[in-house]
């Protein structure tokens, strides 16, 4: 559809908190007067709502957003599928736009946003803002979905067409300007940050939004990336992208991310960066396991440990939780997490491995603490 002055398009974001790189964004520029919104819905996310870090990142992120749209971002608070509908009826709008989202309660939530709005006459477009490759793009030969790494990324994903190029941030945003809507809700309302303020030491570590991001993604690349291969494995060489929450909020896209490397790749290939970029085939493989088996988060992968016998020992979880196992590894890591929200990749996996199998602590203790 062509840009009308008079049409009010709706732009939900979600896990895409940015303005370069946003398909969404971008088509529902190029269709009208958008309108940009942000939803926290807890009541449909359940028991995946977010966790207290993650919201504090959040906060900081959605005031960084805002202060790109020129402080033209609507805040909601509650159920999604009341939420958006009303707020179309409210001010005419004439569409909606959003990157999909992969988690099985996202699903079902927007195939009914989805149907509710196509049935009011609404134009709903979803588009692909978060992965380089859609779970449902890839598969074995058969047609069934991969359950192994290696050959999900070197046939399915190397095997398949490159991933687009980003998209450029809009020049010009053209803003729909309805005033105060009903519901409404300023940043601050959201309760978003905690009551004791624990988040300081966290706060002063991180650095947050969407120029945060492109700057730490070409720190790594100038720094780190051409030693990236070796230099993982050591914890204390800072050899690390450090992307993964810029990633999670998308105030950074993979497709930015893999550009980039690519971009280094012709001007000076390594090992190095196969070996990154077949990091960021990992994050895609998680989703395409949680799209293609999406009982994962509550049932084991491998149905012979649906009767493992795990401990339910309180003492144990507390002392890893604290960093106070005796192990220094381990103890190191969990308190730089409860200081910093980060933990490097190899101090994790030794950390998992301590909780699972040595103390034999369910593995979705270990999910809920991080």
């Amino acid at each position: 559809m062509s840009n009308s002055s008079s049409n009010i398009v709706i732009h939900w974001f979600r896990q895409d908190l940015r303005l370069a790189d946003n398909p969404g964004l971008y088509e529902a520029n190029a269709q009208g007067k958008v309108l940009p919104v942000y939803i926290l819905d807890d009541e449909n996310a359940g028991d995946w709502k977010m966790g207290a870090a993650s919201r504090v990142w959040l906060h900081d992120s959605l005031a960084k957003l805002d202060q790109s749209l020129s402080g033209h971002l609507k805040l909601f608070v509650g159920d999604a599928l009341k939420i958006l509908p009303q707020l179309v009826k409210d001010i005419g709008a004439e569409a909606v736009h959003w990157n999909r989202c992969y988690e099985p309660w996202r699903i079902a939530r927007d195939e009914k946003i989805k149907k509710s709005l196509r049935d009011m006459g609404i134009d709903v477009q979803s588009h692909n803002g978060s992965l380089l490759w859609e779970p449902w793009t890839i598969s074995k030969k058969d047609g069934t979905p991969y359950k192994v790494f290696t050959p999900y990324f070197k046939k399915g994903c190397l095997g398949a067409p490159e991933p687009r190029a980003p998209i450029a941030r809009p020049n010009r945003i053209s803003y729909a300007k309805p005033g105060k809507l009903n519901g409404e809700v300023a940043l601050e309302a959201m309760n978003l940050e905690p009551e004791i303020r624990w988040d300081k030491s966290i706060r002063d570590a991180w650095r947050v939004g969407e120029d945060a991001a492109s700057d730490a993604l070409e720190t790594f690349v100038q720094d780190n990336l051409h030693q990236y291969k070796k230099g993982r494995d050591f914890p204390a060489s800072g050899a690390t992208s450090r992307l993964s929450p810029h990633l999670h909020f998308g105030e950074i896209s993979p497709q930015q991310v893999w550009g980039r490397i690519r971009r280094e790749e012709a001007h000076a290939g390594s090992s190095d960066l196969q070996h990154f970029m077949s990091e960021l085939g990992w994050r895609e493989f998680s989703y395409y396991l949680l799209f293609h088996w999406p009982t994962l988060p509550d049932k084991p992968f491998n149905e012979k440990f649906k009767a493992f016998p795990w401990r339910n020992a309180k003492r144990p979880l507390q002392k890893w939780q604290r960093g106070q196992t005796g192990f220094p590894i381990i103890d190191a890591g969990m308190r730089e997490l409860w200081q910093t929200g980060y933990m490097h990749n190899r101090v994790r996996m030794v950390a998992a491995s301590f909780l699972v199998k040595n103390q034999l602590l369910h593995w979705r203790h270990g999910e809920a603490w991080f």
